[in-house]
């Protein structure tokens, strides 16, 4: 299963236990499905930061190949270079908060 099914699956989960826990009356397994839909937004949440990262550090990777002059062979290196930056960036950010 690839990245997009899996982000599809979860949120076909997330609206199938919704669906399904506003109709049971026992509040124990009320309980258990309200934990189930709240691990099910918590794995969608990353998956899509994921997501973000990736495209982010895609778009960088590019930019930093087309500065380069666009070589050959050298797109792990470039690919490297912008996760790096990428990272640090968003390191930057939580040490600010």
């Amino acid at each position: 299963m690839d990245e997009n099914e899996d982000v599809l699956e979860l949120e076909r989960k997330l609206a199938q236990a919704s669906r399904i826990s506003s109709h049971v009356p026992d509040q124990t397994t009320y309980e258990r499905l309200k934990a189930w839909v709240e691990e099910l937004r918590q794995r969608l949440r990353q998956r899509q930061a994921a997501r973000r990262m990736r495209d982010e550090i895609t778009v960088r990777a590019r930019q930093l190949w087309e500065q380069n002059g666009r070589p050959s062979g050298r797109d792990l290196e470039f690919w490297l270079q912008a996760e790096s930056e990428i990272s640090g960036a968003i390191d930057g950010d939580r040490s600010t908060q």
